[in-house]
Order: C-alpha cells, then sequence, then structure tokens
C-alpha cells in the first residue's frame, strides 16, 4: 500500500533557525529508520524542554524532521523552527536556513506500515511539485512536519496525514 497525495500547496518561510539533534546515516536502527531516534526525543521529552523557547509562529510548533545532503553526507535533524537569533540550549545543534518558498504535500497513510516514510512518497512529493512547476533549491532541505490535528488523530481507518515538503526556488 502506498500513501497517497491528498494536497499539495505553498507557503512562505522567514530566515530561521532549526534547534534540535542531527543524524547522520549511521545513526539509523536496524530497518534504515529513525525512528529509535524520535522515541528517545520523546522518552527523554526533548520537545518540552524547545516548546520553552517559543517556536516560530510559522512553524505551529510542531516537531519536524529536516534532512539534507551537507558536505556529501546525508544529514536527519529532529527539532523545531525558532526565530533566527534564538539561543540554542545546551545539548542541541542548529542549523540556520534562510527564508524561502517550501512546496508541501499531505501524505494520507498508515504511520504504522512506513508507507509515509522512505524514497516512495518522498518521491510523489517532488513529483506533484514538479508538476506544479515549482523547482527545488539546490541543495534543499527536506521536511517531514508532525502536525498534531493531521498526524496524532488517525481517522476511522487508522490513517494519519504528513505534511512532506521541500525548500523551493
Amino acid at each position: 500500500m502506498a500513501a497517497e497525495v491528498i494536497k499539495v500547496y505553498q507557503e512562505h518561510l522567514p530566515a530561521l533557525r532549526l534547534i534540535g539533534k542531527r543524524y547522520t546515516d549511521r545513526d539509523r536502527d536496524a530497518v534504515g529508520s529513525f525512528g529509535e531516534k524520535w522515541g528517545e526525543w520523546i522518552a527523554s521529552s526533548w520537545f518540552d524542554e524547545l516548546v520553552n523557547l517559543g517556536p516560530l509562529p510559522e512553524s505551529e510548533g510542531v516537531s519536524y524532521g529536516m534532512m539534507r545532503m551537507e558536505g556529501g553526507q546525508f544529514e536527519y535533524w529532529i527539532g523545531m523552527l525558532f526565530p533566527s537569533e534564538t539561543e540554542v540550549p545546551e545539548g542541541y545543534a542548529h542549523a540556520d536556513i534562510a527564508e524561502s518558498d517550501v512546496g508541501i504535500c499531505w501524505l494520507h497513510g498508515s504511520d504504522d506500515s512506513g508507507e509515509l516514510y522512505g524514497i516512495g512518497p518522498h518521491n510523489q512529493c517532488m513529483d506533484q511539485l514538479a508538476e506544479l512547476g515549482w523547482k527545488l533549491k539546490e541543495n534543499p532541505w527536506f521536511f517531514e512536519k508532525y502536525h498534531p490535528q493531521r498526524f496524532a488523530s488517525p481517522d476511522d481507518k487508522g490513517k494519519v496525514i504528513l505534511d512532506y515538503g521541500a525548500y523551493i526556488r
């Protein structure tokens, strides 16, 4: 079963600071995902600490999985988005991201099956953005946005919506 793209739209994000923890391919779990790292975040209440910093209003205070290639290495960040000058608490890392438009797809599927993650849903969303004529930035950020009303509240078939997006020019 594959996730279904049910909505595609564009937003504008100001310059911002991603605050969280950076992972690489070496940090993937046995099935190749970062699921264990998300479990660690939840068990350690790391999001609670970040919420107190005052997240960027445009991000709706939700958690993100942010991805990019940097120096030939894949990076996966778990964290939240903040105004660009936000002080980084001890134990966290940051990446500053320039102002940009982003293209976002709502992926509808089962969180349990894994159909919302990986190259398949990524390609589905990128194809939708391309069909609208939106072009990716050079060396773009990609992201999973875990919106509580869409992601944490399954529908009557047990499916959720994952916001998946990319920085576009």
